[in-house]
């Protein structure tokens, strides 16, 4: 991803930051897609694997980004609470 267009994409609820997430985190949240144990934020289980998201600067939500798109919809998004 273009690290110019990092700079300016914000989280549409928070207003903070975004970045990539990290191949581990990306790991750990498609396996929990694959147990069903993840939600986006509408409450609607999240049954597609990510090819890659973005997490917020404060490591609490994350976006899933498809074909290379970030999907930058608050409903989209999936809290990192979860994994906790």
């Amino acid at each position: 991803m273009n690290k110019h267009l990092l700079t300016i994409l914000r989280c549409p609820i928070s207003k903070k930051g975004l970045n990539i997430l990290k191949k581990d985190q990306l790991s750990l949240i498609n396996s929990a897609i694959d147990d069903g144990a993840l939600v986006n934020h509408e409450g609607n289980l999240v049954i597609d694997r990510l090819e890659g998201a973005l997490i917020t600067d404060d490591n609490k939500l994350i976006y899933p980004v498809n074909d290379g798109i970030p999907v930058l919809l608050e409903e989209e998004s999936i809290s990192m609470e979860q994994l906790a």
